[in-house]
């Protein structure tokens, strides 16, 4: 019977794939290069996150990488150190790795329940190990320094052990070319100055670009009195980048997990913006490569290919924002970011959070809970009545959201 529900599960995507297809076909040579800075790299303007891969097998992680691969796309990031989720994109590559630009992370790792952002040297080896061996390949084309949002751990990390090891990777041929991944101005602003990377992976979007210069994405009340343009720090980064040919990899195009800006209630904005408008955004500097679109589904995947034959008016962001001011956002809201791992129970806090929010989603319109959302709670190996309050995760989250709260609610929703 599991053997029966497995193949019917694997038929249904390729079917809904093959569906998508039907409705929007994307030959592939309608996908726009672009040089990755000056490393020699030509990628597709628009690209991939892992996301997708954590909830699919091998057979559907290869059905949906074949799409990815035939729209044009030739570019991933990679951050997420999860197993299931190398190991699904290793075999989805199987036989055409040179079809793909891989962007790995450098500094995270799974410590056996969950991701976990690190600088211990022996700890990001067996993580970089993992990688190239899940993934089935003896290099990788960019190595992304993790997360780097801390001026200060900036200048520390320029001379530590750390940044030997990466040194050392790029020596050994391991990674062709180093990157460093911020959501921070002023960090992403002291690596291109550095001279040690080529390829800096940062946020963009109408709404962090209207955040203040000494502030940081990650800071709620970063938006309560957003900018009428776009903060003077940001533009020198991108004029910087786009002088010296630094290539800019584009995260949270569309405003972080959840997608807030497609939302006009969730909307920093206050309106609802596009798929298009929000690719077209990121695009529209001439210091950014590509805009990775973390698509979790083949509809989210087939919406961003959306962009490749979209008319200008579809593309059209300045109708939309214009006016737009006053603008703020609500402390202790979720993006799914996983920052608070590792939780000590090994809860998969933003796993709980979003499927929290799908439920409570459903009952704000009088809703049931949808079976597909409970079953995914039921499987979850830990589950948010295991929370002990300890706080830990409170006090890594960006956002301020009030963890232990929230397990509660998912406990009271859920039932445990």
């Amino acid at each position: 019977m599991k053997h029966f529900v497995r193949l019917f599960s694997i038929l249904a995507v390729v079917l809904s794939m093959a569906a998508c297809g039907s409705k929007n076909q994307v030959p592939a040579n309608s996908m726009t290069f672009r040089p990755l800075g000056n490393t020699g790299l030509q990628v597709s303007e628009i690209s991939i996150g892992c996301a997708a891969f954590e909830e699919m097998d091998t057979a559907q992680s290869r059905a949906f990488m074949d799409v990815v691969l035939d729209s044009g796309m030739n570019y991933i990031d990679i951050y997420d150190p999860n197993p299931k989720v190398r190991g699904n994109i290793g075999y989805a590559l199987q036989g055409r790795r040179d079809r793909m630009i891989i962007q790995g992370h450098i500094g995270c790792w799974w410590n056996g329940n969950s991701y976990e952002r690190t600088r211990d040297v022996e700890k990001c080896k067996k993580g970089f190990e993992d990688l190239l061996s899940l993934l089935g390949t003896d290099h990788i084309e960019v190595g992304m320094i993790h997360i780097v949002d801390d001026p200060a751990e900036w200048d520390t990390l320029v001379n530590s052990p750390f940044m030997e090891y990466v040194k050392q990777l790029k020596a050994e041929g391991k990674i062709q070319h180093i990157g460093v991944s911020s959501h921070n101005v002023t960090c992403a602003l002291q690596a291109a100055k550095s001279g040690l990377v080529e390829v800096i992976m940062f946020s963009i979007n109408p709404a962090f670009d209207r955040i203040g210069a000494n502030l940081s994405v990650w800071d709620p009340s970063s938006f309560d009195n957003m900018l009428p343009g776009i903060d003077p720090l940001r533009v020198e980064l991108y004029d910087y980048c786009t002088q010296h040919h630094i290539g800019i990899t584009n995260m949270k195009t569309f405003g972080g997990g959840g997608a807030k800006l497609l939302n006009a209630e969730r909307s920093p904005l206050h309106v609802a913006l596009t798929v298009d408008q929000c690719i077209a955004y990121v695009l529209a500097k001439p210091c950014v490569a590509t805009a990775i679109c973390g698509a979790c589904t083949m509809d989210e995947l087939m919406a961003d290919l959306h962009y490749l034959h979209a008319t200008e008016a579809e593309k059209d962001y300045n109708s939309a924002l214009n006016g737009q001011g006053g603008l703020q956002i609500g402390s202790g809201d979720c993006t799914y970011c996983n920052h608070c791992a590792p939780c000590p129970q090994g809860i998969q806090i933003a796993k709980v959070n979003k499927l929290l929010d799908q439920a409570e989603s459903a009952q704000a319109q009088g809703k049931d809970i949808p079976a597909d959302v409970k079953e995914a709670y039921e499987k979850l190996e830990h589950h948010a009545s295991e929370c002990t309050h300890c706080g830990g995760c409170v006090t890594r989250c960006p956002f301020s959201v009030n963890v232990p709260a929230r397990m509660d609610k998912a406990k009271e929703v859920f039932g445990k």
